[in-house]
């Protein structure tokens, strides 16, 4: 028999859940593997439940589902990038931080099951347990929905971060270019700012990058580093696909 306070909380998460899922245009087939994803082991405790009916088992997969989908977007975005340098990029995004403003943009810490001594010390804010609740999610998507529902989910939740440089350090072709020319023993790279226009809430910046005193790239950018990191974007590739 059910505890009458479980049912109550079960009977909310399958409503907020449902909601949830209609805000974020998905759909679904087996809502138990999705509320076991949200099952935080405080929650399974606390009600004697199935040892094994907690999040855990589906944090697992969904890791091994996200890394694969995270790689899969980077090999296309970046064809020109060698190895090392995706792994560290992917290492950025699948990380703790990063899976924690994933979860926040969708307020998915909401829908956590958690035992009451969590909820009254914090649990539902605390970044391991909202991250781990992600990979959960992720998991639970991908058995109910397919690898298909999982990319086109990153799509709208994960990879605009990446696009628009919004996890620090994702791509640092300032560091990538470097040690490029380093490897070249091409000289000494410095960067310009060459303009500044726009009013002062929405200021875009220009910069060349200078390679033995001569301009090779420009980037285009809302902050100066911005603009920076852009024009080594662009002269990094230039001058692999020079030498290629």
């Amino acid at each position: 028999m059910m505890h009458p306070k479980q049912s109550e909380m079960i009977k909310d998460f399958q409503y907020q859940f449902d909601k949830k899922m209609k805000m974020l245009g998905l759909s679904y087939t087996h809502l138990d593997v999705y509320q076991q994803a949200f099952s935080h082991s405080s929650f399974i405790n606390d009600f004697n439940m199935d040892r094994l009916a907690h999040n855990e088992r589906l944090e697992f997969l969904g890791d091994a589902v996200l890394e694969l989908t995270v790689s899969r977007y980077l090999f296309d975005k970046y064809p020109n990038l060698p190895e090392g340098n995706l792994t560290k990029m992917r290492a950025t995004i699948v990380c703790e931080p990063s899976l924690v403003i994933f979860a926040n943009k969708i307020e998915l810490n909401q829908l956590i099951l958690l035992g009451k001594g969590e909820e009254k010390t914090g649990g539902r804010t605390r970044p391991s347990l909202v991250s781990d609740a992600f990979e959960a999610f992720i998991g639970a998507l991908y058995l109910d929905q397919g690898l298909e529902v999982v990319w086109k989910f990153a799509q709208k939740v994960i990879f605009p971060y990446v696009e628009h440089n919004e996890l620090i350090g994702v791509v640092d072709f300032k560091t990538q270019f470097q040690e490029y020319i380093h490897s070249q023993s091409k000289g000494d790279v410095t960067y310009h700012l060459i303009k500044e226009e726009g009013p002062a809430h929405h200021r875009l910046f220009t910069s060349e990058v200078i390679l033995e005193n001569k301009a090779i790239a420009k980037g285009q950018g809302r902050t100066k580093k911005e603009s920076e990191q852009k024009a080594a974007e662009s002269a990094y590739h230039k001058l692999r696909d020079e030498n290629k």
